[in-house]
């Protein structure tokens, strides 16, 4: 063990229940304080020199009779968790959810465990997924809200005045990007003055975010010589792409003076945006079609909506080319028939799923004059993609804790209640235990570090020339001995170039791709290492002869959250991060990863990095 286990078994078990967030208390069988821990002195106001060996006072006179109810069910074997209230020593009355089990020693039943929860803390748990729930919720509002206006002035308003609300913004407008200029056409909460105001685009945040390639931005650098920065206070911006048809149209600002922006945040402002283009889109071209009918057919065929026209009768008149992609319906397939979708009813929107698996939100409208209904409908699968990814996420992250924080609770109650019993290769063994699996803990809260920065585009990596075959030999010394089932092989050429990167980054690229090699081939079998030269970049395979991975799965698993079917591999635990964060770290270094069929069966994960100019060369390094 390390020094930081130097100390005893006794210590390190005072050390656990001291260190544990909720009040434990360990009573005997005639509910004598037998365990008080500092967190039962906080949360009751009693300390352990008072308690120890006497009743407790913490059970308000009128709820013992449904205590001492609890604690039999306790007895009979069953953990029991009820919400109550408890008393604290300055006369309080506290909201708690207690979990009651029995207290075993050997084969028999010699007392309880009461762990206290502040029920507040569950509350404010609570309260925050809610929140996610509401935020999200509302989102889908708004969007439907924005469509339902089909005035560009009233469109406007109701984006600027939904960002603020969705995002906690302290104030924001819409630009629309008109050729090398941005024009501001909505704001809320900022002087009118700004209203109408144009800015070179080469110069704004746009451009910036336009050359990124993606569809958010956060920026805290330069604020002050913006137009923005007549709000007071000013430390962020947090900038969407709007988008019609694949085309820039626009983007929201997100003005920030009191609050910092989160994820959630950032993502309901990606989807906003999207929703806003795509509105701002159709009520310009709806305001055009007014003024010039004979634009009518062009705008229907241009909308980067899914555009149908029915009858009175319900059959479809007229099917627009988004139509036909969204759907994969050309207009012969369903002229004259009804959609291939349920429709709403009109002002309501329906999220409906096709056969295909696309997903998309309909609304109607229908037109008095002529007895027509006019049908809008958009593709919405990323987005509800994204919200099973977090489901999956927050369920599957809150399994892979629950198993590591049961078994270290369980041999931590095992040492308190039966220390004087166990032999010493016992306890050590359990100690054992509950160090490897806080060791388990720390890597998945790491990798999930990892993961959240990386989806954040903040994973920072240093670009310079370092030996690669000392980092490789580095990182499968002593595997041979980690198994006995595996063969382990490393063939390095004589002379390998060096190369550009960051060797602490691609330590952690080859310690995860060696990894799951050995986790993904449980029977044993070979697992090589090979690397050479290739042009100008210098190549690593890590091959194995484990489950294997479908054709189809081989670039899906390298996205966040997600754990492939194929074969055993689901079996295998893990929240989905590990092979994101190795492709995020090789592409920051200038390289890349990518997973292809090892012959023979198995898995060969390919690494490639730029390789260094050789010593002495003219070539410049920036």
């Amino acid at each position: 063990m390390g020094d930081e286990w130097a100390g005893s078994d006794d210590e390190i078990a005072r050390a656990v229940l001291a260190g544990s967030p909720n009040a434990l208390i360990a009573l005997d069988r005639d509910q004598t304080v037998l365990v008080w821990t500092p967190a039962a002195e906080r949360l009751f106001g009693w300390s352990a020199e008072e308690m120890l060996g006497r009743r407790a006072p913490i059970v308000p006179g009128e709820l013992t009779a449904e205590h001492n109810a609890v604690l039999e069910r306790a007895r009979t074997g069953d953990q029991v968790t009820l919400r109550t209230k408890r008393l604290r020593r300055d006369g309080r009355v506290l909201d708690v959810t207690v979990d009651i089990g029995p207290l075993v020693m050997g084969s028999s039943v010699v007392g309880y465990v009461c762990v206290h929860h502040r029920a507040a803390a569950e509350e404010a748990a609570s309260e925050r997924m809610a929140r996610r729930v509401r935020l999200v919720r509302r989102l889908t509002d708004v969007v439907g809200d924005i469509n339902a206006a089909l005035e560009l002035p009233a469109v406007l308003d109701r984006i600027a005045g939904s960002l603020t609300e969705l995002t906690g913004a302290d104030a924001g407008g819409f630009v629309l990007i008109e050729g090398e200029r941005l024009r501001l056409v909505s704001a809320h909460r900022l002087p009118e003055t700004l209203k109408g105001a144009t800015a070179d685009l080469r110069t704004s945040l746009v451009d910036k975010l336009l050359r990124t390639g993606k569809t958010v931005l956060l920026e805290s650098q330069g604020l002050d010589e913006l137009v923005w920065a007549e709000l007071t206070g000013l430390h962020t911006i947090a900038l969407g792409l709007a988008a019609v048809g694949g085309r820039p149209y626009g983007a929201l600002y997100a003005l920030y003076a009191r609050r910092k922006p989160g994820h959630l945040e950032l993502e309901l402002l990606e989807l906003l945006a999207g929703h806003a283009g795509i509105a701002v889109g159709n009520a310009m071209a709806y305001q055009e079609a007014v003024r010039q009918r004979a634009h009518e057919q062009a705008v229907f065929d241009a909308s980067a909506d899914g555009i149908a026209v029915l009858d009175g009768a319900g059959r479809v008149i007229r099917w627009n080319p988004a139509a036909a992609e969204l759907t994969g319906l050309a207009s012969d397939a369903v002229m004259g028939g009804p959609p291939p979708f349920p429709l709403p009813r009109p002002g309501e929107k329906l999220t409906f799923q096709l056969g295909t698996g696309r997903w998309l939100d309909v609304v109607s409208a229908r037109v008095d004059a002529t007895g027509e209904t006019v049908v809008d409908f958009r593709d919405v699968t990323r987005a509800k993609e994204l919200e099973e990814a977090k489901d999956l996420f927050l369920a599957t992250t809150s399994h892979e804790l629950r198993t590591p924080i049961t078994i270290v609770r369980g041999f931590a109650s095992t040492l308190d209640a039966r220390w004087d019993k166990l032999s010493d290769p016992e306890r050590r063994s359990a100690v054992h235990t509950i160090a490897e699996r806080a060791r388990s803990l720390g890597q998945l809260m790491d990798h999930l570090l990892l993961g959240s920065r990386a989806g954040a585009d903040e994973l920072k990596v240093r670009v310079e020339t370092f030996d690669l075959a000392e980092r490789i030999n580095a990182a499968t010394l002593g595997l041979p001995e980690l198994s006995d089932t595996h063969r382990v092989e490393v063939e390095i050429p004589d002379g390998l170039p060096y190369v550009k990167g960051d060797a602490l980054a691609t330590d952690i690229v080859l310690g995860q791709l060696l990894e799951n090699a050995f986790k993904y081939s449980p029977k044993g079998g070979l697992i090589r290492v090979e690397a050479w030269p290739e042009d100008d970049r210098v190549v690593v395979v890590v091959d194995d002869e484990g489950v294997g991975i479908a054709a189809p799965d081989r670039e899906r698993i390298f996205e966040r959250f997600v754990q492939v079917e194929s074969g055993d591999r689901r079996r295998f635990g893990g929240v989905g991060l590990g092979l994101y964060i190795v492709r995020s770290l090789a592409r920051a270094q200038g390289g890349d990863v990518s997973a292809h069929p090892r012959p023979g069966g198995g898995t060969r994960m390919r690494m490639v990095l730029a390789a260094a100019p050789p010593i002495g060369s003219d070539t410049p390094v920036w």
